[in-house]
């Protein structure tokens, strides 16, 4: 990967910078944290079932699922605040500083989530802890995503900012395929009693365990606020664009692209709940869909990285989509007619290769037309609002769609109609990239 030649530093940890600046370990320390929200995150949809066993005793199975589920979304309601708090602060103190604090706030929520007694033994405060936490949670990550983001384009050089900023997807795909790979773990070598009743921690404690060396190579990471920059053709449009109100046409359709990916990717993260809970599969099968999924994922987030550098943002966002809206509906009616391994490791991996390859394009252009002050506070607020209103519900409504149906299809017309209109958005969106100027505006 090649960064910023003004990037060396010699306090990043990992060793001697590479010759294209930037070392590993910094970049390592800027998407660490994301890693370990993501996976702190997605893991607990994988363990949705047996939290709800712990924390949500009810009469029937399906609603302590709902109950858990619910609580898996109350994380997603302190999303915009952190956001706007964290990700402002971004631009006015450093892309550093905030990334360390909302780091050291998830951390403490993932241990009290982890470290947290059962109902059984402490009664009503046992939920009530559990909620706090997911708010906690929820404000750190609001606050994480767009510092993050900006710092990995700014880092970059303009002819590598796409796969500079693929990291931030990736780190995503690389924490959910972590979670579900230790779920697999577990369910392959503990028995369904011990699962339910402690395993689900030690997946937490696991991700609980990264946090000092998180925190470590996050104090050592060069600040990019005040770098110099080639700032995207979209900007330079006049003064106006410089400006929250004169970017309302780009925020709104980041927005909408924004709230269509998380809706895919929560969905998608709910396969391994899916897979037993609807489907009845086998638990070992249900975990390695997810763990499949989201390894072809972290592969198809850095193409479309290094493809937006070199065909430009805009076709790699718009065709890959195209072809994710059409393979959607097939797939989902092989995996639930034939429930196979095949259906559901080969088919949903297919739709994972396809569906993750768009946003790694997006998030370079949505950043890259954003000014510098304020890159961060804006990504972070969008995406906050789009995943705490879309995100926090996906795995709701498609449980609740499911029941109410009873048909197993109903995550396909969510997706559907999702991935649609993510594409819509997605025609509209500028070309931002430097190497593209001449083509800037016409999309």
């Amino acid at each position: 990967m090649a960064m910023a030649s003004d990037q060396t530093s010699s306090n990043a940890p990992g060793g001697e910078a590479s010759e294209d600046g930037l070392t590993f370990a910094a970049v390592l320390g800027a998407t660490v944290g994301n890693m370990l929200e993501f996976y702190d995150f997605v893991t607990y949809s994988f363990f949705a079932t047996q939290i709800g066993h712990t924390f949500f005793p009810f009469r029937t199975e399906f609603g302590s699922l709902l109950l858990s589920l619910a609580t898996f979304g109350a994380g997603f309601v302190t999303r915009p605040i952190g956001a706007v708090v964290i990700g402002s602060y971004s631009d006015r103190a450093g892309r550093r500083p905030a990334m360390i604090l909302s780091f050291a706030m998830m951390g403490i929520a993932i241990l009290v989530l982890a470290l947290t007694p059962s109902y059984e033994t402490i009664g009503i405060a046992a939920p009530i802890v559990i909620i706090l936490a997911r708010l906690t949670q929820g404000f750190s990550l609001g606050g994480e995503v767009g510092p993050t983001t900006a710092y990995l384009m700014e880092a970059a050089t303009d002819k590598h900012r796409g796969f500079a900023v693929s990291f931030q997807p990736a780190s995503q795909q690389i924490a959910a395929t972590a979670g579900a790979l230790v779920g697999e773990i577990l369910s392959l070598t503990m028995t369904s009693e011990a699962l339910d009743a402690y395993g689900w921690r030690i997946a937490f404690l696991l991700g609980a365990a990264t946090l000092p060396v998180g925190l470590w190579l996050r104090r050592a990471l060069p600040e990019t606020l005040h770098r110099a920059e080639t700032p995207a053709i979209a900007v330079q449009d006049s003064e106006a664009r410089k400006t929250l109100g004169g970017n309302t046409r780009l925020l709104g359709l980041g927005l909408l692209i924004l709230a269509s990916g998380t809706i895919i990717t929560y969905v998608t993260e709910y396969m391994t709940t899916y897979a037993q809970h609807t489907l009845h599969v086998d638990a070992p099968l249900a975990f390695a869909t997810t763990v499949v999924s989201n390894g072809i994922g972290i592969a198809a987030a850095f193409l479309g990285g290094w493809l937006a550098d070199r065909a430009g943002r805009w076709p790699v966002m718009v065709w890959p989509q195209l072809v994710a809206l059409l393979l959607t509906y097939p797939i989902f009616l092989w995996v639930v007619e034939s429930r196979n391994s095949a259906a559901l490791l080969g088919g949903l991996g297919l739709l994972a290769l396809i569906g993750s390859i768009p946003y790694s394009a997006f998030y370079v252009g949505l950043v890259e037309a954003l000014p510098k002050h304020i890159r961060g506070g804006a990504f972070a607020t969008i995406y906050a609002i789009a995943i705490a209103i879309f995100g926090g519900t996906a795995q709701l409504v498609v449980a609740w769609l499911t029941e109410v149906t009873g048909n197993a299809l109903a995550p396909a017309w969510y997706l559907l109609l999702a991935t649609a209109v993510g594409l819509g958005a997605m025609i509209l969106m500028p070309e931002t990239a430097p190497s593209k100027a001449a083509r800037a505006g016409k999309h």
